[in-house]
């Protein structure tokens, strides 16, 4: 049987790209506010590009914040890519004052103005031998703040720039990734087929990191 992934209009994410990753898996993608949609989504996905607060905003207008927590909770599968992990967080030096889901504790932090922020481009990234998604290699990096303490429960994969950070974590069928997996090469492919449970294509099947710049 076929699957079916469910991308949130955030409003402030290029879901275009999400959905193209998983179109070449042959994995099928709905994009969409509709809250039933939403709760009953087989594998869903949090993406974000933007704001901290504009981001929070979104979920606090679609009365999402119980849905996402309760989906976390209950082991079932959710993607949370760029500003969609930080938005797991309790809070982020962006929007001071703004509450974001508390699905995983701590804030994210901005970057030191001693490296270029954002950081943009390919960043290697090391991950834990016994995570279930999560592989070594070399993935595509778009973002000014980001997570620097793991979490107790998380597998943690850790990435370099001004410092050791969280560049993605995973718990049970809950992947975040603050790298964009969709614009990461056949490494990020990969990735996403492994999160999605289906197998890629062969031509998407070269080595992990093959298509990466590190």
């Amino acid at each position: 049987m076929s699957r079916a992934v469910t991308i949130i209009r955030t409003g402030v994410a290029n879901t275009a790209s999400l959905a193209a990753a998983f179109t070449r898996l042959g994995v099928a993608s709905t994009i969409t506010e509709d809250r039933a949609a939403i709760d009953e989504a087989e594998l869903l996905v949090l993406p974000g590009v933007g704001s901290f607060g504009a981001g929070i905003a979104t979920l606090d207008r679609l009365n999402l914040r119980g849905a996402l927590n309760e989906r976390a909770g209950s082991d079932r599968p959710l993607l949370a890519v760029c500003l969609g992990m930080q938005l797991l967080a309790e809070c982020s030096d962006e929007t001071p004052g703004v509450r974001g889901l508390g699905i995983v504790p701590g804030s994210a932090h901005r970057f030191p103005s001693e490296v270029t922020v954002p950081q943009m481009g390919w960043n290697e990234i090391e991950a834990p031998a016994d995570a279930r998604f999560l592989r070594s290699g070399c993935a595509y990096f778009a973002n000014s703040y980001r997570l620097t303490e793991a979490p107790a429960g998380w597998r943690v994969a850790t990435a370099h720039y001004a410092g050791p950070f969280i560049a993605a974590m995973e718990r049970g069928a809950t992947l975040a990734c603050q790298f964009h997996p969709e614009l990461s090469g056949r490494w990020g492919l990969r990735l996403l087929a492994r999160w999605a449970g289906v197998e890629p294509a062969q031509n998407q099947s070269s080595p992990e990191g093959a298509a990466s710049s590190c």
